[in-house]
């Protein structure tokens, strides 16, 4: 982690676990679930150390994790399996950027703040239902841009702005990718990708620098690029807070509101009585005397317990989902359409926003949408309110009836029916419970006395009852009007549909206008340069591949790309480093060395001192001056060390190599050119130790915390080192604890 002593690692099971440093002590860890997958291939932490992301192959999502607790706040999908991640923060100061930055972001002043879901529903509504934690405002973090860059098989690239928003999407890189780098004034973008020519050949590894023609998209155009990404996140929070809401509602409605459904159903198909159900609870209400087949149906299968419970249920369900939608579904849908309209306002500002992508008439569509949202939600409401009037008029009278049947003592207050309860009774009755034998063929029963189910269906059938709009003065106004029919101010009404269909409609419309800026700043990447490094060996040993080398780093002062790589000679993994400066038309050398390590383990036995090797195993930029590298001795004998050790670039960049360019042969790989290579020697005088009884192989360094970590070739063991430890002189590395 970035900022804190945390370390995130993923294991073969598919879990993420957090640890801290200090003891290797558990913070927390993730299990494969349903909505991540099993193969976790990448991690990367937001600059700010709050938010893990992790990529899943097998899935192909993306699911950002709150470092607190292992639950996803975010997720979504990308269309090629992920092999390595990358999330910088933008370091570019402007003073436009500053104001924009200090700013009170004004939607906190003009819209009424969320409130927060209800706690009591599943897991799916954790992320907004606690009131303290504004889970909300950790997702979007600092105004400052950060960007997650993904990188995939198949020269799959794509760049997201707070890791939320895709702002590119790369084309023309060939190859799968095994390493990126975004450089901090997003001028820059560097690539290093494996291209594997037929199953069996070797693969060949490739450096892209693409330079975006002076990335005069992204870098020029800095401070609308920001203001545009939050808008979009703000829009993609708010389209999750609305689906978690539907989620609640959907969990409120429960299966025995279609209790009544099912009981009229199997009375239809068991009676042997030729008159209607409707008659039959027609002449109970009219007469007061039921048919025995009506009475059996009553008394022993609804009962009088049974029929309480109902109308509890009913009661309690829909007003909750009417809470849900009035406070939250509301709420939430009328942000968005204030955040949408925000943006079409940037749209419209052509000479600022029309380069990027931002269309108005795209914006303007997605605003329709939300507008046939909150009809629908509306609907839904009036069928509550309705539905809850009948169903407790008829439940009143129906209660009264029964216990007149089980010769009950009726209370007085109970058994005063007036002529307008009567009457509404028998609208209910005509309305509701008029068989449909078509309606069985669809879903297997007869009635739909319940109205409220079918909108929270996610489906794509028609309503089973839409709601009647005869006799209504505004849609008839609106049929007869010509002009009005086509006006844009008025949002198109699905009167058949479900909310969850229009809900997905309304997702699916801003998506698509969401998804023309990433197109169009993609398109403007231009590729600079494209060097193609060496073949990996098949012939390693069969250690599983963790990607590391080779490793890419940002100089973010100075902003040059370093491309740290081992090429194999005589059975030696020699390292060497590439720089180039990410200004392309700089002309500052854009040098590579080769590195060779001097002896420095004191060994007074063996006088060949001279002879020793040592082989690079993994290297990691530990900051802009350091190396961290992984070495192995190649020399004859049982034990190999392998020694952790820091590199000064110092040591290897000295003042004579701005003389001596090395002239790039573009036809041939670096490997078969690498005897025109210069190499330094160098020798460590104390910054380094050996690794006891570890096959160290991989290596991980923060140096803003000052620690590295080294895992095992086989996988299974971890050590923790701080490395500037004053320890009088003497090493500068001490070692912590090892964790299997």
């Amino acid at each position: 982690s970035p900022k804190r002593d945390l370390i995130a690692l993923a294991n073969r099971a598919g879990e993420v676990l957090l640890h801290r440093l200090a003891n290797f002590q558990r913070v927390w860890s993730l299990p494969p679930n349903e909505n991540t997958g099993k193969e976790v291939t990448a991690l990367a932490w937001r600059p700010d150390g709050k938010i893990l992301a992790f990529g899943l192959t097998d899935t192909k999502r993306i699911i950002l994790c709150d470092v607190e607790k292992p639950e996803s706040l975010h997720s979504f999908s990308v269309d090629s399996s992920i092999t390595y991640m990358h999330w910088m923060e933008v370091t570019e100061e402007s003073s436009v950027l500053t104001s924009f930055y200090n700013a009170e972001d004004e939607s906190n002043l003009l819209l009424p703040k969320l409130p927060a879901l209800p706690k009591n529903y599943s897991t799916t509504a954790k992320i907004f239902s606690e009131e303290k934690s504004d889970e909300i405002m950790k997702l979007l973090g600092d105004v400052r841009l950060n960007a997650l860059v993904l990188g995939g098989s198949s020269g799959f690239i794509e760049i997201y702005a707070y890791g939320m928003f895709k702002i590119a999407t790369v084309t023309g890189v060939a190859g799968s990718c095994r390493g990126l780098c975004l450089s901090s004034d997003l001028k820059s973008l560097s690539v290093i990708t494996e291209i594997r020519g037929s199953s069996d050949s070797e693969a060949e590894i490739t450096y892209f620098q693409a330079s975006k023609l002076d990335t005069s998209l992204l870098s020029s155009y800095l401070p609308e690029v920001t203001r545009m990404a939050r808008k979009f996140t703000h829009i993609s929070t708010l389209l999750q807070y609305i689906k978690l809401s539907l989620t609640c509602m959907c969990e409120a409605w429960e299966e025995i509101l279609m209790q009544m459904d099912s009981r009229l159903t199997k009375f239809v198909q068991e009676k042997n009585t030729t008159t209607s159900v409707q008659d039959e609870f027609m002449q109970l209400l009219l007469w007061g005397k039921a048919s025995l087949e009506l009475q059996a149906l009553l008394m022993n299968q609804l009962t009088v317990k049974g029929l309480k419970k109902l109308g509890q249920s009913i009661e309690s369900s829909y007003s909750s989902i009417q809470k849900l939608v009035i406070s939250h579904l509301q709420s939430g849908s009328e942000a968005l359409l204030y955040h949408l309209s925000e943006l079409k306002g940037m749209a419209l500002w052509k000479q600022k926003y029309e380069s990027l992508g931002l269309d108005a008439s795209g914006i303007e569509e997605a605003i329709t949408a939300v507008g046939s949202f909150i009809l629908k939600a509306n609907e839904l409401l009036q069928v509550i309110d309705s539905s809850m009037k009948n169903f407790k008029a008829f439940f009143r009278w129906l209660y009264v009836a029964m216990l007149r049947m089980s010769e009950d003592h009726v209370l007085p207050e109970l058994n005063k029916m007036t002529q307008k309860d009567i009457t509404f009774v028998a609208d209910f009755l005509t309305e509701h419970f008029n068989e449909a034998p078509e309606l069985y063929n669809r879903k297997g029963k007869y009635f739909n006395v319940e109205r409220v189910g079918q909108y929270l269906k996610d489906e794509d059938d028609d309503l089973v009852s839409p709601p009647n709009t005869e006799g209504n003065q505004w849609f008839n106004f609106l049929k007869n009007s010509t002009h009005l029919k086509e006006s844009p101010l008025l949002f198109p009404y699905y009167p058949a549909k479900s909310l969850h269909f229009v809900k997905r409609q309304m997702e699916g419309v801003i998506d698509q206008c969401l998804q023309k800026p990433a197109d169009v700043i993609g398109k403007s990447v231009r590729q600079a340069v494209c060097m193609c490094l060496y073949k990996t060996s098949q012939s390693e040993d069969s250690t599983p591949q963790l990607f590391k080398l080779p490793f890419l780093w940002n100089d973010k002062t100075s902003n040059i790309h370093y491309v740290l790589f081992t090429i194999l000679e005589n059975s030696i993994s020699k390292i060497y480093i590439l720089r180039r400066h990410t200004d392309t038309s700089r002309s500052v050398s854009n040098g590579i060395l080769g590195v060779d390590f001097g002896s420095f383990l004191s060994n007074s036995i063996n006088d060949s001192s001279d002879s020793r090797c040592y082989s690079c195993l993994d290297a990691h930029f530990y900051d802009d001056e350091t190396v961290t590298v992984v070495l192995k001795e190649s020399v004859e004998q049982e034990e190999k060390e392998r020694v952790l050790a820091q590199l000064p670039l110092s040591s290897v960049y000295t003042d004579e190599d701005q003389d001596r360019e090395f002239i790039w042969d573009s036809t041939k790989r670096l490997d078969e050119q690498n005897g025109e290579i210069s190499t330094r020697t160098v020798f460590l005088e104390n910054q380094w130790r050996v690794l006891e009884n570890m096959k160290a192989q991989y290596v991980s360094v923060n140096g803003i915390r000052k620690v590295s970590c080294v895992l095992s070739s086989n996988l299974r063991h971890v050590r923790v080192f701080e490395m500037d430890v004053e320890d009088d002189g003497e090493v500068e590395e001490e070692e912590e604890e090892e964790t299997t």
